[in-house]
């Protein structure tokens, strides 16, 4: 027999169903471990710095116009995957955009095909450049994995060949400040398994 909140009593086959509260210091505690884990992420995370362009010999860096660094060419569509490593090219987003651009379509669709063929699982990761909180690009970080998981599982990609995982700015593809930084680092990449 069981007694609810109420003091009413109940027989032995009913359920109580209760539920846990978020208290403040639950909240407290997540935030911290929320926290914890950020900080362990970027400082486990490797971010390859920026290389000047050997062919000039100017002392502007790459990152002071965004005119010298061309966006990555996205005309090399069906030879991003190989077939003896598979590897799939970033996406890239404009910004505060989750929105696949359509100069990506083919490279997801080759993506795709070669997932589909292989059967092999991937890792979609979301970032973002360094403009906005902290909460915000992870959240934005998310939505761009999640546009690049759902567009590949309109093209036949099984659901449970494909997780995402959202760094936010945490993990910079190249480091520093200006449109080209920032381009490059607005991305959802792909970790195959």
């Amino acid at each position: 027999m069981f007694v609810t909140r109420n003091g009413a009593r109940r027989g032995g086959n009913d359920r109580i169903m209760m539920r846990r509260k978020l208290t403040p210091m639950n909240m407290r505690w997540a935030a911290i471990l929320f926290a914890g884990l950020l900080v362990f992420a970027a400082g486990c995370a490797s971010t390859p710095e920026a290389t000047e362009d050997s062919g000039g010999g100017g002392t502007d860096s790459e990152f002071s116009d965004g005119s010298n660094q061309p966006i990555p060419d996205s005309s090399m569509q069906d030879t991003n995957v190989s077939n003896r490593s598979l590897s799939i090219a970033p996406v890239y987003f404009d910004l505060d955009q989750s929105k696949i651009r359509s100069e990506f379509g083919s490279i997801l669709s080759a993506g795709a095909t070669a997932l589909i063929e292989s059967g092999a699982t991937t890792v979609i990761s979301g970032h973002c450049d360094e403009r906005g909180s902290d909460d915000y690009n992870v959240a934005l970080g998310e939505r761009r994995a999640g546009s690049v998981r759902n567009y590949l599982y309109n093209l036949g990609v099984p659901m449970a060949q494909m997780t995402i995982v959202s760094y936010g700015e945490a993990q910079p593809a190249v480091n520093g400040t200006g449109e080209t930084a920032w381009q490059l680092n607005r991305r959802a990449e792909f970790q195959i398994r």
